[in-house]
C-alpha cells in the first residue's frame, strides 16, 4: 500500500539500520535521505529504479511536493533521517502536513547517536547509586532553546546528560555544564559514533575544550557528561544472589 515511511537510518554503521527500516527502503519507489550525515550505505540496498534525493539541499515544501506526488501516482515513499527521526529529525512538521493532505505515513524507530556513543564507550547511562535519569538536550543557537532547558538548569539535577548539536559551541557547554558539575566530573565527545571514522575524545569538564579543538572536531558529534563515565558504582540488584523477584527466589 502507498505509504510515507519516516525511517530512522541510524547513528552511521548501515547494519545497525532495524530490519523493518532496510525491508522498507528496499521496496521503496522514492527516497528521501538527510544527505551526508545518512550513511551512503544504508540506502544503497533500495532498488535501482527508485528515486533518490538528498534533502540537504531541499525546503520543507520541495520535500513535501515530492511525497504527494509520490503518493497520487501509488508508491511507497522512504523518507529517511539519521540516527533515530524522533529527536531533533525535525519530523513534526512533516508528519503534521502529510496528516493535512490525508496521506498515510508510519515511523520506524532508529539507534540514536547517544546510546551508539555510549557503545562506543562501553559504557552504560544509568548506574545504580550513580544516575538513574539521561537528559538529552543542546545548547542553545539559531534554534531556540526555552529558558527553563539551558544547560545552566538542567545540569543541576547532576544527571546523565547526552548533548547534542553542540560540539562547535564546547566552551560555551562547558561554562554552562560548570556551574553545577565540578571541574573533574569526567565528559566524551564521540565524533560519527559507528562509523569508520569515528573519533573519541575523553576528558573533564576542566580540559575537554582544549582536547575538542586539538583534534579538530567541530560538527556531527556527541557529548556525554557524568560521572556514568566513571568507575564508582553499586552493583545492580537484579543480578544479586540475595535479591527476589518474579522470576527467582534470592539466597539469604
Amino acid at each position: 500500500m502507498t505509504k510515507v515511511y519516516f525511517i530512522g537510518a541510524g547513528p552511521g554503521d548501515p547494519k545497525l539500520i532495524t530490519l523493518k527500516g532496510h525491508e522498507v527502503i528496499k521496496r521503496a519507489d522514492v527516497i528521501i535521505y538527510a544527505g551526508s550525515l545518512v550513511n551512503p550505505e544504508v540506502i544503497a540496498h533500495g532498488k535501482s529504479s527508485a528515486a533518490v534525493y538528498n534533502s540537504a539541499s531541499m525546503t520543507l515544501k520541495e520535500v513535501l511536493e515530492v511525497m504527494k506526488v509520490a503518493v497520487e501516482e501509488g508508491l511507497i515513499v522512504a523518507r529517511v533521517h539519521t540516527g533515530d527521526p524522533s529527536i531533533y529529525g525535525a519530523i513534526r512538521e512533516q508528519m503534521d502536513a502529510l496528516e493535512a493532505l490525508s496521506i498515510s505515513y508510519e515511523v520506524i524507530p532508529g539507534v540514536s547517536s547517544f546510546v551508539a556513543s555510549a557503545a562506543a564507550l562501553k559504557k552504560e547511562l544509568t548506574l545504580p547509586e550513580v544516575s538513574q535519569t539521561v537528559i538529552l538536550t543542546r545548547m542553545e543557537g539559531r534554534t531556540a532553546v526555552p529558558a527553563e532547558e539551558s544547560l545552566r538548569s538542567l545540569a543541576k539535577h547532576q544527571a546523565t546528560m547526552a548533548i547534542f548539536l553542540s560540539v562547535h559551541m564546547i566552551e560555551e557547554v562547558v561554562a554552562e555544564l560548570a556551574s553545577a558539575y565540578s571541574k573533574d566530573t569526567p565528559i566524551a565527545v564521540v565524533q560519527k559514533a559507528s562509523w569508520p571514522e569515528e573519533k573519541i575524545i575523553i576528558g573533564t569538564l576542566e580540559n575537554i575544550a582544549e582536547k575538542v579543538k586539538e583534534a579538530g572536531v567541530t560538527k556531527t558529534a556527541q557529548i556525554l557528561v557524568g560521572n556514568f563515565l566513571g568507575d564508582q558504582y553499586e552493583l545492580s540488584k537484579l543480578y544479586d544472589e540475595k535479591f527476589s523477584h518474579q522470576y527467582r527466589e534470592g539466597k539469604l
